[in-house]
């Protein structure tokens, strides 16, 4: 644990439980919401291929868990801690034109 609370930056044990927390319930609620998404969309196995249904799940699965990650972060108060990690993330991913800072200080 002490390597966890030296890389991310955390004081406290509870803080990194907390984390780890928010982490678990983020992936489990994402995937649960994914699936009625998809079937407002009217996009589900009886209809579609699965061979097309579970990579637009997992696609779909990707956006929904970020919004969520940044909300239940908030709930946990520890907004700034996953503030920086979806920061750090998406830029990861390429996404980093969203969060360029303005490196040119007068």
């Amino acid at each position: 644990m002490k390597k966890f609370k030296q890389r991310w930056g955390i004081k406290y044990n509870y803080q990194l439980v907390v984390i780890f927390i928010v982490f678990a319930v983020t992936g489990s609620t994402s995937a649960y919401v994914s699936k009625p998404i998809l079937s407002f969309l009217h996009l589900s196995k009886d209809e579609i291929s699965p061979w097309l249904y579970y990579p637009l799940y997992i696609i779909l699965i990707f956006p929904v868990y970020q919004v969520l990650l940044l909300f239940f972060g908030f709930i946990s108060g520890q907004i700034k801690f996953f503030w920086a990690f979806e920061k750090k993330m998406l830029r990861g991913l390429g996404f980093g034109f969203l969060f360029k800072e303005n490196l040119q200080k007068k």
